[in-house]
């Protein structure tokens, strides 16, 4: 019961934390006030361009992109539940991706943000914040970091799996603010958004779990 009691209470916290970030970033939108920010993270981040690196995020964010995650998705639930019979992790998994993608469309129906138009390197329509491909991508590699994590024992196999899904992450979100169609503000945002649905799902995937194993244990006679 501590033990439980003190994940949950981390969890409320990281919560807080996550949330705060968001409405940080979304009242620093709606007043204007982080553009400065915005415009100085894209002068740094776009003065990489260069022929060679160009087709690199390109790649990335190709990778990020909602035909590649939908497969990704697909695979992934067709692996867990069929395969590995791994059945309470295939819906930990689906309800995380769907769920992102739900929140994603609803909190940019709400903000409405317009792209930026400062140097596009690519052309996308839709609103901006929160970015999709960050949102998507985040929890993606978050959460099947989680997933192969519990089946992974070395110390090496584990920061090696770490390290992957950071970069990937990270790279797809940095790709969108050097294409020129997503604000830092978007990407930072939609990272938030994404770690603060991932604790709650999974709080509740380790409740559940919590429950179902004190169920299925003998009771003393």
């Amino acid at each position: 019961m501590k033990a439980l009691f003190t994940r949950m209470t981390a969890a409320f916290l990281l919560c807080l934390l996550f949330g705060g970030i968001f409405a940080v970033i979304a009242r620093g939108i709606s007043k204007a006030t982080i553009f400065r920010f915005d415009e100085t993270i894209i002068d740094i981040i776009q003065g990489w361009e260069s022929d060679w690196l160009t087709p690199i995020m390109k790649a990335f964010t190709w990778i990020g992109s909602t035909s590649v995650v939908l497969i990704l998705i697909a695979a992934g639930t067709v692996l867990l539940y069929f395969i590995l019979k791994e059945r309470m992790l295939a819906y930990l998994f689906l309800t995380v991706m769907l769920g992102t993608g739900v929140l994603n469309q609803v909190l940019k129906f709400i903000f409405k943000r317009e792209r930026p138009d400062i140097h596009r390197l690519t052309e996308i329509g839709g609103y901006s914040f929160p970015s999709g491909h960050t949102m998507m991508s985040f929890s993606l590699y978050a959460i099947l970091a989680y997933i192969v994590w519990r089946h992974t024992r070395t110390a090496v196999s584990r920061l090696g799996l770490l390290l992957f899904s950071i970069l990937m992450a990270l790279m797809i979100a940095i790709s969108r603010i050097y294409l020129g169609v997503h604000y830092p503000s978007d990407v930072a945002g939609g990272m938030a958004a994404s770690a603060f649905w991932l604790v709650v799902s999974m709080s509740v995937y380790g409740y559940y779990q919590n429950r179902t194993s004190k169920q299925s244990k003998p009771s003393a006679t």
